[in-house]
């Protein structure tokens, strides 16, 4: 699997989107939150499709905003392997940043795989 975030693993619709409020599950490793769905009609045309938000009332600046962004896209985009190697199930997710303060990359990188294996444990108790 190609370690690049490519264009069709971003999410943009807007109907998805909508969706992963009304009826996605989450789950929480300080400072991220996951938001996820699980696709079953195939609209997807990736595996794992992804959307990160980061809070203007806890972040008044857009460049701090887009620097959390920037970071939890690359943070993901280095340890999406954890989540398509126990899954063939298609996904759409979305990482919200929930801290109030900006961690560096080394905690995030950590609380990252932290999420996704809790996703994962998550994910295979509903399948048993």
């Amino acid at each position: 699997m190609s370690e690049r975030l490519e264009k069709i693993e971003k999410l943009k619709s807007k109907k998805l989107i909508d969706s992963l409020f009304i009826s996605g599950k989450s789950v929480s490793k300080y400072p991220i939150r996951l938001i996820y769905k699980e696709i079953t009609n195939n609209d997807l045309e990736s595996q794992l499709q992804i959307t990160v938000s980061v809070s203007k009332r806890n972040f008044k600046k857009a460049v701090d905003r887009n620097y959390l962004k920037r970071l939890l896209r690359e943070v993901y985009r280095k340890n999406k392997y954890l989540v398509s190697d126990h899954t063939n199930r298609q996904f759409i997710f979305m990482f919200l940043y929930v801290g109030k303060d900006i961690f560096e990359y080394s905690e995030l990188d950590v609380k990252m795989k932290k999420l996704l294996k809790k996703f994962i444990e998550q994910e295979i108790e509903t399948l048993l």
